[in-house]
């Protein structure tokens, strides 16, 4: 977005593709909203999984056709859309292979989390390689490809291996429901009309105020959301404890989320402009893309996958409760970016500094994510009220939402000279939290009524 038009990029300033990119990141998972309801209470979740797919697949073939910025929204549209029907319900659907008290669940979770890593660790190399040193679009045009093939495998292996169960919505509506979901519909559809038309009559249409907007949803929709299930006559006494208990999960979970996700836009930025990317070797000098450092959160998390899955595995009942790992890896998020205040007090912000500093932040925030993120997951399926199975686990990835949508914000804070500061703020931030995460242990663990 921010490259000049003669080198293939739509010449955005830098803050204005920063705030994009983060809201971008909000929107994919504002809309497992959307994909959560679909599911659970019209097509159940192996359909709207593949129909996700199929939306997905169509945004990077927009993305693969070179006409600018308007393509690009139309793309984020397809995207955002489809992720939301798939990303939440393809994890209902792992939930669904273990019971609630299988001690196997969380090594279950980091595998499945493994394997979405995979494919994370192979698109920088592919894609990103091939749209810096050939084309943008060629390099789009690749994930609209590989999502075809996904989608036959999906389609005949899920036949063959996925439960009759996830045909079927758990909670499907009923004909007395209809006009009332109808309404609720058609509500929706006249704010964002009221919203948006008034941006547009009043002149103030604009790509910041469109980010502004979809920023205050963020933070809203899941408050709005842990409202309704809370105050709901589907949730029974022992589901409300456990949503009680949830809910500093959740808290914890964003500002998490508000770190990890920067890798893809504050430190995706420092690997650009304030990294040396050409190494010596012995008998040549190498060339380091910066779109490369994007496989170093995959990377490590396989990595780090397999020890975790046999340590939790190994120690079964007697490992940390979920609270605990949540508040252990909050701290450890939060040392991943105070590190990189090093190479800037050292060196200054000017100056090009060694590319092992991403490497150590990388290798710091991934411990952390295999304390919060399969085991955030794997919380959600067992502390969701069974009315609300697919849409708890939308409420999960809402937390990476609400994280994302208040990083379009703050992101525009970090411009050269003000790198310190900003490192200094989330990462002292995370810390402090955490410590407090463990001090609630035990509140937390009384309202989760019996699950660990």
């Amino acid at each position: 977005m921010y490259f000049a038009a003669e080198k293939g990029g739509l010449g955005f300033s830098q803050g204005t593709a920063a705030s994009i990119m983060s809201i971008y990141g909000s929107l994919v998972y504002l809309t497992a909203v959307i994909g959560g309801f679909i599911a659970d209470r019209i097509l159940g979740s192996r359909k709207t999984v593949f129909w996700g797919g199929v939306l997905i697949m169509f945004g990077h073939i927009a993305l693969a056709v070179p006409y600018g910025a308007p393509t690009l929204f139309l793309s984020i549209g397809l995207i955002t859309i489809g992720t939301g029907l798939l990303k939440p319900n393809v994890s209902e659907m792992v939930g669904t292979l273990y019971s609630e008290t299988d001690s196997r669940r969380d090594a279950g979770f980091s595998i499945f989390v493994m394997g979405i890593n995979l494919g994370s660790l192979l698109a920088p190399a592919i894609v990103g390689t091939v749209g810096q040193n050939i084309n943008f679009h060629l390099g789009f045009s690749i994930a609209a490809v590989g999502m075809f093939f996904g989608l036959i495998q999906y389609y005949f292996g899920g036949r063959k291996h996925l439960s009759e169960a996830t045909l079927h919505p758990t909670d499907p509506i009923t004909p007395e429901e209809l006009p009332k979901v109808k309404r609720n519909i058609l509500i929706a559809v006249l704010i964002a009309v009221v919203v948006f038309g008034g941006l547009l009559i009043s002149g103030n249409m604009n790509v910041t105020n469109v980010v502004l907007v979809f920023s205050i949803l963020g933070v809203v929709l899941p408050i709005g959301y842990f409202v309704m299930m809370l105050s709901s006559h589907k949730t029974t006494k022992i589901e409300r404890s456990r949503l009680w208990a949830y809910i500093p999960l959740f808290v914890a979970s964003v500002l998490f989320w508000c770190i990890e996700e920067q890798g893809s836009v504050v430190l995706a930025l420092f690997a650009a402009n304030q990294t040396q990317l050409k190494v010596a070797l012995p008998f040549a000098q190498f060339n380091i893309l910066p779109s490369w450092f994007q496989m170093l959160n995959p990377a490590f998390i396989i990595l780090y996958t397999p020890f975790f899955a046999i340590l939790w595995t190994k120690w079964g009942k007697r490992q940390p409760s979920t609270p605990a790992k949540f508040a252990a890896g909050l701290i450890i998020a939060g040392l991943s970016f105070v590190v990189m205040v090093i190479p800037i007090l050292t060196h200054g912000t000017n100056a090009l500094v060694s590319p092992l500093w991403l490497v150590l932040s990388w290798l710091i925030v991934e411990v952390a994510e295999l304390l919060i993120s399969p085991i955030g997951l794997s919380a959600t399926t067992k502390l969701a009220p069974k009315a609300f199975q697919s849409q708890m686990m939308s409420i999960w990835f809402l937390s990476d939402a609400c994280a994302q949508a208040i990083n379009a914000q703050v992101v525009k804070f970090y411009t050269p000279g003000n790198e310190v500061m900003y490192f200094s703020i989330w990462g002292g931030v995370a810390v402090v939290l955490g410590i407090l995460l463990f001090m609630l242990v035990p509140r937390i663990k009384h309202l989760m009524q019996g699950v660990n």
